[in-house]
């Protein structure tokens, strides 16, 4: 028996996110936050990636399973990242779903965020600095880089482009730390909202976006391919 999909009031969907599989970035100790180096081959998963991505899509098969959500249900919204797009494509294969297919689809507003200049293919020791600024102030940019808010605008247009998309599908977000991290914040402030003014996503996420709950997005982080449900 099938089960039926039940999301909140707002949404149209359930969504699960995944963080990609350990990388070439991160075993070399390295921040790759542009779109230009980011898609790049060399800077894809590492080995040891590639088994992580296999065991969360092995992890998400599962949980279907236990809820007897059916395959032609999923859809899998990635960034065009090397090391997201070949996550997303190993989690596909897992779960045997073509990845050219029109369940599978790239969306760019899901893309890492990018920390500028200062601090591109430059050692991710200097991490700290970029999450002890937006805990002063999540509206401030890291200089030629995106900001908090800046990041969770775009999530906004990808939830707003998956959820004009999809209707009654579970959607697995395969992304990075950060992003993840705050859509998760602002998906958990816009589901606890108690008077919402609208029951309009949009709306709902653009009254969330404030410096008290955006400068708390590090509480959601995520280990290297760990699977998550959301909403």
């Amino acid at each position: 028996m099938q089960t039926e999909i039940r999301t909140l009031s707002f949404l149209r969907n359930r969504y699960w996110v995944l963080r990609h599989g350990k990388s070439i970035p991160n075993e070399k100790g390295l921040v790759v936050s542009s779109l230009e180096n980011g898609t790049r081959s060399e800077y894809g998963l590492a080995s040891e990636g590639v088994e992580q991505a296999q065991l969360a899509g092995k992890l998400f098969l599962k949980e279907l399973k236990e809820k007897t959500i059916p395959l032609s249900n999923v859809r899998i919204c990635y960034s065009p990242f090397a090391r997201t797009s070949h996550t997303a494509e190993v989690v596909a294969s897992v779960l045997n779903i073509p990845f050219e297919g029109p369940q599978c689809k790239v969306i760019e507003d899901l893309r890492e965020r990018y920390f500028g200049p200062s601090f591109e293919l430059l050692s991710h020791d200097k991490y700290s600095e970029i999450w002890a600024m937006d805990e002063k102030d999540p509206f401030t940019r890291p200089e030629g880089g995106e900001s908090v808010d800046d990041v969770a605008s775009r999530l906004a247009s990808a939830m707003a482009t998956m959820e004009s998309e999809y209707q009654g599908c579970v959607i697995l977000v395969v992304s990075h730390g950060d992003p993840l991290q705050i859509l998760q914040t602002i998906l958990n402030a816009a589901s606890e909202q108690m008077e919402p003014s609208s029951n309009d996503l949009g709306s709902r996420i653009q009254a969330v976006r404030l410096p008290s709950i955006l400068s708390q997005h590090r509480q959601f982080a995520l280990l290297t391919g760990e699977l998550r449900a959301v909403l």
